[in-house]
C-alpha cells in the first residue's frame, strides 16, 4: 500500500517531464509546493477582500477546519485509496495554508490598530519617540518647502504624558536636517501623529523635528554604507544618466537617476533594471558562485558562498520587504540554470513564495509581489528553453544574458498592461538588445565599489567600463522610447487581460523553436526592427494627428463635460476635471502617455467633472485628489469619497491661495474662499459657483481654469484677483450664456477651450458667449468640432524673455 500511495502521490503532482541538463527526459514535475505557494497567495487575496476583521477572522477559521477534515479524511483513506488519498491530503495542505495566511493578515492588522500608536494618531496627538532608523531618507517636495521622508522602527513613545515601551513602524516626514540620519541608528525626535493609509505602518509621524542621535548604527550598516557610497564615487565622473544607473543597477540606489532616464525604461520594458529585483540578485551572486568555482571551491562550500553572496546583498540593498522579496525570487532564479532547471526552480519558487507570505501577508495584493512571481516563473519556465536555443549559436554566457530578462519580461506583460494600461511594443527588443551589458555594468559597479574602498583610482576605472555598459542600455532606452509606436495603449477588461495571457503564451511557445537556428534568430531580430519603425506614431482618437511631443495643455474630447491635463513632467500630468465617462479620459490620458498624476482636482462635483474619476485611477499612479468645499450633490461626493477609498488615495479640499509646484507646473487656487465642507443646497444647484479656480503656469504659459463658475462666482474672482492676464482660457460652464463676458474678455486670452459634447441639449457654447469671446480677440476652439485640443509654448511673443506665447491647435 505505501507503494500505491506513493505513486498516487507522483502521479498528482506530477505533470509533464522536464528537460534535464542534456535536453534529455527527467523526472516528472513535482507541482506540490508551487500548489501550495498559489493557495497560501490565494489566501492572502481573499483575506484582504474579505471585508471587516469579523469576516477576516471568520473566513480563516472556516479554510482551517476545511483543511482539517480534508487532511484527516487523507489520511483515513490511504490504506485503500492511494490516489484519493494523495490528492485529498494535498488538499488538505492547501486549505491549512491559505487559512494561516489569512490568519496572519487578521493578526497583524489588529495588532496595529490595537496599538497606542494607531490611538494617538487618530487623535492627532504630539509624541516623543525613540526608533532605529529603517530606511534610507528620501526627499521629496511637500505642501510647505522640502520635506525628508523616512521609516523608523519604534522602541518608545511618550504621548499625552504617558511613556511607553512598544513596537511598531511609522513614516517619519521631518525638515532637511533628516537627510543626514542613517540607516541602523537610534535617534529621539518629537512631532505631530497622523493616521496612515498603508496597513503595516502604525502612524505617521508630521512635522518631525531634527533627529537627536542616541546610538551608531551596527557595524554590517556602516560597511553597507561604506560600499554604496564607493559604488557611487567610482562612476561619480561619468555622465549623470551612466552615474545614476550604475547604482541602480548593482544596488537599487536610483537617488540619482535622471527622470527622462527613468521614462525612457519604462516605456520599453527595462524598468526591471532600476529596481531592486530578482534579477540583480541572480547576476551578483551568479558572478560571485563563478568567481568562486573558478577558484576551486566546491559541493557544500559552494553554497555556503552563496548563502554569504545573498546575506551581502540584502545588506547591499537594504532590508526592506521590497529587497526581501527580489532575494527571494532571486535565489529561486539561481535554479534555473542548474541541474534539472525547471523542476527544482519550481520547487523552490513555490517555497519561497509560501515563506514570503507567512511573513509578509500583504505582499499578496502587492504588484510587485505579483512581478517578481511571475518574472521569477518566466525566468524558471521560459528562460531555459530559450537559452538551450540561443546557445546553440552563441557563447553560453551571452545566451543566458538575453534568455534572462527576455523571459522575465513576456511573463511580466499581462500584469504590467493591467497596471498601466499599455503594452511596450519594443520591450522584448529592448531586453534583447540590453541584456548582454547587464551583468558586465553589474558585476564591474560591484568591483568599482570593493576596489574603490582601498584603492579610489582603480575603482573609477572599472567604473569607467561599467558606465561604458550601462551607456549601451541607456543608447537602447532612449532610440526604443524615441520609436512610433514604443508603447500603445492597451484595455485592462477580462477580454483584453485574457487575449494578452495568450498571446504571450503563443510568444513563449514559438520563441524557442525560432532561436534555435541562426538564420531564423537574426531573421527574427531584423523583422522586429523593421516591423517596429513601420508602425505608425499615436494617434488621437477621433483624427489624424499626431501627439504633440513637447505638450503643455490638454483638453481631452470627453463628451458634455470636462477634462483638462497639464504636463508635469514626462509620462506625468496634473488632472483637473475627469469628465463623465471613466473611458475617455483614461482613453486621453493613455494616449498622452500619462502613467503617473501627482494631483487630480475635481472643480466641482457635478458627474460630468467627476463620474471619469475611475478611468483617471485606472492603472495610474495618482497622489492626491483635491475637490470643493461644497459637497453638492451629495451624491457626487460620496462617490469621489467612495473611489478615492478603494483607490487608497487621499481626498482633501483645495488650499484656497496657496501656490504649489509640481514639476514645472505652478497652480494657484483663485477660488473659493470655504476652508471647511459645507453640504450646500443638497440639489446641485450651489455647485456650479463653488467651483475650484486655478491660475497655472505651465511652459511659460498662464492658464485660468474656471469650472462652471458662473458670473457671480467670477464677480468674485475678479474682485479678489483684479488684473488677471492669461494665455488660455478654460470658457466657464461649457461656454453657457450666462457670463460675465467684461470679465472674461478683461483676462485677454489669445485662446479660449469650451469643452463642449457633440449635439449637446444644453445649447453648448451660446453663439453670444462665442462671438464675444471672439470679438474681444481670443480664438475660440470646441471639443465638440475640433476634438482634443493641444497647446504648446511657442517663443517669447515680444521676441526677449517674456512669458510665452501659446499655441493650441486641434489634435483631433
Amino acid at each position: 500500500m505505501e507503494r500505491s500511495d506513493q505513486a498516487g502521490a507522483d502521479r498528482t503532482a506530477g505533470a509533464g517531464r522536464a528537460a534535464g541538463p542534456s535536453g534529455g527526459p527527467s523526472r516528472p514535475h513535482d507541482l506540490r509546493l508551487p500548489l501550495l505557494g498559489a493557495a497560501a497567495w490565494l489566501g492572502g487575496v481573499a483575506a484582504v477582500h474579505a471585508g471587516s476583521q469579523g469576516v477576516r477572522g471568520g473566513l480563516a477559521v472556516a479554510l482551517a477546519l476545511a483543511g482539517v477534515v480534508t487532511l484527516a479524511s487523507g489520511w483515513v483513506a490511504r490504506g485503500r485509496h492511494g490516489p484519493r488519498a494523495a490528492v485529498l491530503r494535498l488538499l488538505g495542505a492547501c486549505l491549512l495554508l491559505a487559512a494561516a495566511v489569512a490568519a496572519g493578515t487578521v493578526l497583524r492588522e489588529h495588532a496595529v490598530q490595537s496599538s497606542p500608536l494607531h490611538g494617538w494618531a487618530a487623535e492627532r496627538a504630539t509624541a516623543e519617540l525613540v526608533g532605529t532608523v529603517a530606511s534610507d531618507p528620501r526627499r521629496v517636495e511637500g505642501q510647505w518647502g522640502p520635506q525628508v521622508v523616512v521609516r523608523l522602527r519604534v522602541e518608545a513613545v511618550t504621548s499625552r504624558g504617558v511613556s511607553r515601551r512598544l513596537g511598531g513602524t511609522v513614516v517619519v516626514l521631518g525638515e532637511p536636517a533628516w537627510a543626514d540620519a542613517q540607516l541602523g541608528e537610534q535617534v529621539r525626535t518629537r512631532g505631530r501623529l497622523a493616521p496612515s493609509d498603508d496597513g503595516p505602518v502604525a502612524a505617521l509621524l508630521t512635522g518631525a523635528r531634527a533627529p537627536e542621535r542616541l546610538r551608531g548604527p551596527d557595524v554590517w550598516w556602516r560597511a553597507s554604507a561604506a560600499l554604496r557610497a564607493s559604488i557611487r564615487d567610482a562612476v561619480a565622473h561619468r555622465p549623470p544618466a551612466q552615474a545614476g544607473l550604475v547604482p541602480a543597477l548593482v544596488d537599487g540606489d536610483d537617488a540619482g537617476l535622471p527622470a527622462e532616464v527613468e521614462e525612457d525604461f519604462r516605456t520599453t520594458g527595462l524598468t526591471h533594471l532600476t529596481a531592486v529585483s530578482g534579477t540583480n540578485l541572480t547576476l551578483v551572486v551568479g558572478a560571485l558562485l563563478l568567481l568562486a568555482r573558478t577558484l576551486g571551491v566546491r559541493r557544500h562550500w559552494l553554497t555556503l558562498v552563496g548563502a554569504a553572496g545573498i546575506v551581502g546583498f540584502v545588506l547591499l540593498a537594504r532590508t526592506e520587504p521590497s529587497v526581501l522579496r527580489a532575494a527571494a525570487m532571486g535565489t529561486v532564479g539561481l535554479f534555473a540554470f542548474g541541474p534539472d532547471p525547471r523542476r527544482r526552480g519550481l520547487r523552490a519558487l513555490g517555497a519561497a513564495v509560501t515563506a514570503l507570505l507567512l511573513l509578509q501577508p500583504a505582499l499578496a495584493v502587492t504588484p510587485g509581489f505579483a512581478l517578481s512571481v511571475l518574472a521569477t516563473a518566466g525566468i524558471v519556465l521560459l528562460g531555459p528553453p530559450s537559452a538551450a536555443a540561443l546557445a546553440r549559436w552563441l557563447p553560453r554566457g551571452l545566451a543566458e544574458a538575453i534568455a534572462v530578462p527576455t523571459a522575465a519580461q513576456l511573463a511580466c506583460t499581462p500584469i504590467v498592461a493591467v497596471l498601466s494600461a499599455e503594452v511596450s511594443l519594443v520591450a522584448v527588443v529592448a531586453n534583447l538588445l540590453a541584456g548582454p551589458a547587464v551583468g558586465p555594468a553589474t558585476v564591474l559597479g560591484l568591483l568599482g565599489g570593493l576596489v574603490g574602498l582601498l584603492a579610489p583610482p582603480a575603482g573609477s576605472l572599472l567604473g569607467t567600463g561599467a558606465g561604458w555598459c550601462v551607456g549601451w542600455i541607456v543608447t537602447v532606452a532612449e532610440r526604443g522610447a524615441a520609436l512610433p509606436g514604443a508603447a500603445i495603449g492597451w484595455g485592462t477588461g477580462a477580454g483584453a487581460v485574457a487575449a494578452l495571457v495568450l498571446l504571450c503564451a503563443a510568444v513563449a511557445l514559438v520563441l524557442p523553436v525560432v532561436l534555435r537556428r541562426r538564420a531564423w534568430g537574426m531573421g527574427l531580430a531584423g523583422l522586429l526592427v523593421v516591423t517596429l519603425l513601420g508602425v505608425p506614431g499615436r494617434v488621437w482618437p477621433g483624427g489624424a494627428g499626431s501627439v504633440p511631443e513637447d505638450w503643455a495643455l490638454v483638453a481631452c474630447d470627453v463628451g458634455q463635460g470636462d477634462a483638462f491635463v497639464l504636463a508635469t513632467s514626462r509620462g506625468a500630468g496634473i488632472v483637473v476635471d475627469t469628465g463623465p465617462d471613466p473611458e475617455a479620459v483614461d482613453r486621453c490620458l493613455t494616449t498622452l502617455g500619462v502613467r503617473e498624476v501627482p494631483l487630480v482636482v475635481l472643480t466641482h462635483l457635478h458627474a460630468d467633472h467627476v463620474d471619469g474619476l475611475a478611468g483617471v485611477l485606472r492603472g495610474r499612479r495618482v497622489s492626491a485628489i483635491e475637490t470643493t468645499a461644497v459637497l453638492d450633490p451629495p451624491s457626487g461626493a460620496l462617490e469621489v469619497q467612495r473611489r478615492a477609498d478603494e483607490a487608497g488615495v487621499p481626498l482633501t479640499l483645495a488650499p484656497f491661495g496657496s501656490t504649489r509646484s509640481f514639476g514645472g507646473v505652478v497652480v494657484q487656487v483663485l477660488h473659493p474662499r470655504e476652508g471647511r465642507p459645507a453640504p450646500g443646497a443638497g440639489d446641485g444647484t450651489s455647485a456650479n459657483d463653488a467651483s475650484v479656480v486655478l491660475l497655472v503656469e505651465v511652459a511659460g504659459m498662464r492658464v485660468l481654469l474656471t469650472g462652471d463658475l458662473e458670473p457671480p462666482g467670477q464677480a468674485r474672482v475678479a474682485h479678489a484677483v483684479p488684473g488677471l492676464d492669461v494665455d488660455v482660457l478654460k470658457v466657464p460652464h461649457h461656454g453657457s450664456r450666462h457670463q460675465d463676458l467684461a470679465w472674461l474678455c478683461s483676462t485677454t486670452p489669445t485662446v479660449a477651450i469650451a469643452s463642449v459634447g457633440a449635439d449637446n441639449d444644453y445649447g453648448h457654447p451660446a453663439p453670444a458667449t462665442t462671438q464675444g469671446l471672439q470679438e474681444c480677440g481670443a480664438r475660440v476652439l470646441r471639443t465638440d468640432r475640433d476634438g482634443m485640443v493641444a497647446c504648446t509654448a511657442g517663443p517669447s511673443a515680444s521676441g526677449g524673455s517674456g512669458r510665452a506665447a501659446s499655441s493650441c491647435e486641434p489634435a483631433g
